[in-house]
């Protein structure tokens, strides 16, 4: 469902491996791993989150699964970053 970037060090947090290019080829949405990953948590703590409802960003509940918007992902991403570019509308 969702491909990952290769960490480019052992000592480098997975996060900062995904670029906003890769963000946007996930899709409209994505999983929670998936978001836990692009974040810097571990799977246990984003799904833990995504349940309190404390992410920092909107998660969609289907059924059993949680679906978060790519679209937001990158908003907030941006919206930490000052020097990244918003999202093309």
């Amino acid at each position: 469902m969702t491909s990952q970037p290769s960490p480019a060090s052992p000592s480098t947090p997975d996060h900062l491996n995904w670029t906003i290019d890769q963000i946007r080829a996930l899709g409209t949405v994505t999983d929670i791993a998936t978001v836990g990953q692009i974040f810097g948590l571990p799977r246990s703590t984003a799904y833990a989150m995504a349940q309190a409802d404390t992410l920092p960003v909107p998660v969609i509940k289907i059924g059993s699964r949680y679906r978060v918007s790519v679209t937001a992902i990158i908003a907030v991403l941006t919206a930490t970053h000052p020097n990244r570019r918003p999202p093309a509308t």
